[in-house]
């Protein structure tokens, strides 16, 4: 059968709106960073009245997307802190948890850590309007990860966990979104805590990291395959015992306590980005391109799992 040119011409640009998908907005995020950052005051605990407005704004972002968003509030010491959750599916059963944390460790913007993972849930929000995944999907952006109260049962992500468990929801999983904007190409730019794991990994910082413990559940083994078969973005999966220094260091620690399958993204902080907890960490030093293909990641894993 002969085709014309022309027919053939509008086949194929048929056949490219049928393959072309949503995906993550550069400039978008530009913008999502430079709220959370450029703040009057640090986003710090002692700073409950800038938390707020940067709750506030996590809100707003998530209400243009989302009829189903609420606030989880808990006292420490006297004063309120405040979970913000955006859910979508919410006719479906089991969910799937994706969180970040909001709050900062002192006198610091915090742009990698941890706006980059917050930008990331708002830009999620977007993507996953109008979506029809096969899982209840809860966006959370947490208060209180940072010392003085990271590993207490202060954390937004524990007072989340707890609820989760408390109420019986049938959870499939959950990721913690730790860091992940930073990136470098040159070689011996990245670290590793134990040395030899360089021999593994190599020495450039060029790649987003998929960190699970040994017996990491069903959820992380699944949703890391389909992942790292996407191939958005050079991606390396890690796996070690608890007790290794920096694979707990995130909120999905706290899931892991309530016996939920969880494992965090992440740049691997501080054996990369050395801005990490310094004024120096703003967001003219992320690579905002590979971060949006983390976040693409993310978000088509998302709506393909069975």
């Amino acid at each position: 059968m002969h085709i014309s040119k022309p027919l053939l011409a509008a086949l194929l640009s048929l056949t490219s709106l049928c393959h072309a998908t949503i995906s993550t907005d550069t400039t978008i995020l530009k913008t999502y960073l430079t709220t959370l950052t450029q703040t009057d005051k640090f986003r710090t605990e002692e700073n409950v009245g800038q938390l707020n407005k940067t709750a506030d704004f996590i809100k707003s972002v998530f209400r243009r997307y989302s009829d189903s968003v609420s606030t989880q509030e808990y006292q420490v010491n006297g004063r309120t802190y405040q979970n913000i959750i955006c859910s979508f599916a919410t006719d479906k059963a089991e969910r799937i948890i994706i969180g970040a944390h909001y709050d900062v460790c002192g006198q610091q913007q915090g742009a990698d850590d941890n706006a980059s993972g917050v930008a990331g849930l708002l830009e999620l929000a977007r993507l996953l309007k109008g979506q029809k995944p096969n899982y209840r999907i809860d966006l959370v952006a947490f208060s209180l990860e940072e010392p003085p109260y990271f590993k207490t049962s202060f954390m937004g992500s524990y007072i989340h966990a707890k609820s989760l468990a408390d109420s019986k929801t049938r959870v499939f999983g959950m990721i913690s979104l730790e860091m992940i904007g930073y990136f470098k190409d040159e070689k011996h730019t990245q670290s590793y805590p134990v040395g030899f794991l360089s021999l593994i990994y190599g020495s450039r910082g060029d790649y987003i990291t998929l960190v699970k413990k040994f017996g990491q559940g069903k959820f992380t083994r699944k949703f890391c395959r389909s992942y790292k078969s996407l191939h958005t973005i050079r991606t390396k999966t890690f796996a070690g015992p608890t007790a290794l220094p920096g694979i707990d260091f995130s909120d999905h620690l706290n899931y892991w306590k309530f016996g939920f399958s969880a494992f965090m993204i992440t740049d691997t902080s501080f054996y990369r980005n050395k801005n990490y907890h310094e004024p120096t960490d703003t967001p003219d030093t992320l690579d905002i391109k590979r971060m949006a293909k983390v976040i693409d990641g993310v978000f088509e894993t998302l709506v393909s799992l069975p």
